[in-house]
């Protein structure tokens, strides 16, 4: 009983529930020990400083108030200020002043507690600070810490809030706790819940935010792909934001910076190994190691072709080799080349197409001003209009060539370091009978343009003064030549040639060509001695 009687009114004795000054005697790891000038000391928790008391010495004063006794004896103490009212003017006071006041739980009623402040005080259960009417019932007979919300002297009307002091106290703690906390600092941490931008880790009463980005140096595309609910982790504190309540975090500033030693690690013209991590308009990226990208542009994927955008040759986790262009450590930044890896088709262009040398490929392109001839794979020639034919003056290459047409061509300039190579059709033609001649033979199908038409055929035009004969009957049965001799019908002998020539059948004659025309022709008969040469339309 006397210890029951000490407990609850012997502090109200000596301090009366006001103001007092504590003088710090000591400090431990949890606790801050006061002077208050009673026969026992006094108790603060460290969180109740600023720095969780780091700045605290022995000596330094206080103003404080008492709160009650703990079970080692020690007066609990409160840095709010704290009263215990006397009468109706004190009560007053403390209402005015939104004090603290000490009262002892007297009873459970409907709706909540009746609480011993001076005068008879009600407490709402919602304002008790506890969740159920088990938890109430223990508050009976304690002697709490509330604050007065109503005040009305006529009808002795009382309402106190024990919540609220909880949840400054609360809040003071948290606080203290993030004025803990300094930058650079390692602090442990449970993954508490995820969030579209990262994952919030409980520090111990506080959250922290752990960006997706300071996760880890590798890309990471949600934190829960990396992180489970629960986990303990050892981060870095970036930054604190005490006012705001505020702390950034990361995990990856714990790992070494790969980018600090990336220019030891990646030279130009290396040939490296990656896996093209995402895709954008203007090229690929390949992590090369975590933390580590490099870009393919869309201008370094082909030699051969140009290439509008990256999934039309990679698509996302292709494993690709490629070849280290440039390093900027201090932008962040490696470039490479995919076409480089497959090695350039123009290093060894001036050896594999010597001037003076044939060429035969197809034409892959036609412009104004000529045709574009593929000599070998990323490699292509220019046949400028003028180089084309010597028969005639062009408008436009569409007018004697076509896209995918086989042609043969002379190489007449290389220029690798411009990837250039001029070619000419013309100069390949013979520009004699006696050239052409020892180059063909009979059965050979050669190119040719109607010049002429005589009344056996038509003269051909095979190259510059190289002409041929090609006759309209060459072909006519001698049966038909007969039955005209004995008096045939010649407009029905007329008909029958006609059809004969054009169906190209054996037994009938060529079909008609015109003048300027240029057609594919058989050589029928090739004589060196008197250098003639007989046609047909092939």
């Amino acid at each position: 009983m006397l210890d029951q009687f000490e407990h609850t009114h012997q502090h109200q004795a000596e301090g009366g529930g006001k103001q007092l000054e504590g003088t710090v005697v000591s400090l431990d790891a949890e606790s801050v020990y006061l002077d208050i000038g009673y026969k026992s000391e006094g108790i603060l928790p460290r969180s109740a400083f600023e720095n969780n008391a780091d700045g605290v010495a022995v000596g330094e004063k206080f103003p404080v108030s008492v709160k009650g006794r703990n079970a080692e004896r020690y007066y609990e103490l409160s840095r709010h200020k704290v009263v215990q009212p006397t009468d109706w003017a004190s009560l007053e006071e403390a209402f005015a002043q939104k004090s603290a006041v000490v009262g002892i739980v007297t009873a459970v009623v409907k709706g909540g507690l009746t609480v011993d402040v001076g005068v008879r005080a009600f407490m709402p259960a919602s304002r008790s600070g506890v969740r159920d009417a088990a938890e109430m019932e223990k508050l009976v007979g304690q002697e709490i810490t509330c604050r007065i919300t109503k005040l009305d002297v006529t009808d002795e009307d009382v309402v106190v809030d024990r919540r609220v002091i909880s949840e400054e106290l609360a809040r003071e703690q948290e606080q203290g706790r993030y004025s803990e906390m300094k930058e650079g600092e390692i602090v442990s941490g449970t993954v508490r819940s995820f969030a579209t931008y990262g994952a919030f880790i409980d520090l111990g009463g506080i959250d922290g935010l752990l960006h997706i980005s300071d996760i880890s140096w590798s890309r990471v595309k949600a934190a829960e792909d990396v992180l489970t609910i629960g986990q303990e982790l050892r981060l870095k504190v970036l930054k604190v934001d005490a006012e705001g309540r505020r702390v950034s975090l990361g995990l990856k500033q714990l790992e070494p910076e790969r980018w600090e030693t990336a220019a030891e690690r990646y030279t130009v013209g290396q040939r490296i190994s990656g896996t093209v991590s995402r895709l954008m308009d203007f090229g690929a990226f390949v992590e090369l190691e975590p933390g580590i990208e490099g870009l393919i542009h869309v201008s370094e994927m082909s030699w051969v072709k140009k290439v509008h955008k990256p999934s039309d040759i990679l698509k996302a986790g292709d494993t690709v080799e490629a070849v280290v262009l440039s390093v900027k450590q201090e932008e962040r930044r490696i470039a490479l080349g995919l076409k480089q890896a497959l090695g350039d088709p123009w290093t060894d262009a001036a050896k594999k197409f010597p001037v003076g040398s044939a060429i035969e490929g197809p034409v892959t392109r036609l412009m104004n001003f000529g045709a574009f001839v593929q000599l070998a794979e990323g490699v292509e020639g220019l046949v400028h209009i003028s180089e084309i034919t010597a028969e005639r003056r062009i408008n436009h290459p569409q007018d004697v060539l076509r896209v995918g047409q086989i042609v043969k061509a002379l190489v007449l300039a290389v220029e690798p370091e411009k990837r250039q190579i001029k070619l000419s059709m013309k100069q390949l033609v013979p520009t004699s009978i006696k050239e052409y001649l020892e180059e063909h033979s009979a059965n050979d199908v050669v190119s040719g343009r109607v010049v002429e038409q005589t009344a056996e055929g038509v003269i051909v035009e095979l190259g510059e003064g190289i002409r041929a004969a090609c006759p309209v009957t060459a072909k006519a049965p001698v049966a038909a030549q007969k039955k005209s001799d004995a008096g045939v019908d010649l407009s029905s002998l007329t008909s029958m040639l006609s059809a004969r020539w054009k169906g190209g059948a054996a037994g009938t004659a060529p079909e008609a060509l015109g003048v300027g025309e240029i057609r594919s022709f058989r050589i029928v008969k090739l004589d060196r001695e008197t250098e003639k040469i007989e046609l047909e339309l092939a």
